[in-house]
């Protein structure tokens, strides 16, 4: 799901930035221009490691702009069909329940909910277990598998059933990703349960949920 990679972009440097600290500039500009931006192929750059090599940089007539082709590493996150992902729960209304995992912003609809659970309003709105066992909520911790993924031109839409319910606790996904936190992420949306067979998808969850955790994940 997350891979470090080497990427090549031809950057466009204003003359003002000429100098003693072209480097810096040149460096200071791509991280810039390619965090927290997708693409179809690689996914979604989630940040710049380092800087294998800039090229001789070319003129162009008019402008004094110079274009500069950089190689580069960097960390990008790449979700495909089958991968497992944890997620911490950030709202719950009856519609479903929203998740975030890092950079990505997760809805899964009630539809891909089980059956023996019922979703509770209140001053904390939850999805429970008919016999009180598993509840979701606020600042839950779930486990969501991906069934199936559609690449845009500046997003990536996945579709995820519930593999496995955990016990609710403190958002120590976010805080494993704080790092990357400064980074926007909107444009990286998860939806859930659009253009699927709502019946095989319950018999997909039916299924996971009584097998035991290696073979479910």
């Amino acid at each position: 799901m997350f891979f470090h990679i080497v990427l090549e972009r031809n950057m466009q440097l204003h003359p003002r930035y000429f100098g003693r600290n072209l480097r810096d500039n040149l460096v200071s500009k791509l991280m810039k221009d390619v965090e927290g931006t997708c693409s179809g192929r690689h996914g979604f750059v989630v940040a710049v490691t380092g800087i294998e090599n800039i090229g001789k940089g070319l003129i162009r007539d008019g402008t004094g702009f110079v274009t500069f082709p950089v190689k580069y590493q960097c960390v990008v996150f790449r979700p495909f069909k089958g991968e497992i992902l944890e997620a911490v729960v950030t709202m719950v209304n009856k519609m479903g329940f929203f998740a975030e995992a890092g950079p990505v912003q997760i809805f899964v609809s009630n539809h891909l909910i089980p059956d023996d659970m019922e979703f509770q309003s209140g001053d904390m709105p939850n999805y429970t277990t008919s016999d009180g066992s598993v509840k979701i909520q606020k600042d839950s911790e779930v486990r969501l598998k991906i069934i199936g993924t559609r690449v845009d031109a500046t997003e990536i839409v996945c579709l995820y059933i519930l593999c496995l319910l955990l016990h609710f606790v403190e958002c120590c996904l976010v805080k494993l990703h704080q790092r990357y936190a400064k980074f926007c992420f909107k444009k990286f949306k998860l939806i859930i349960g659009k253009q699927l067979d709502i019946a095989f998808v319950s018999l997909q969850i039916s299924s996971l949920l009584q097998m035991p955790l290696k073979r479910a994940c």
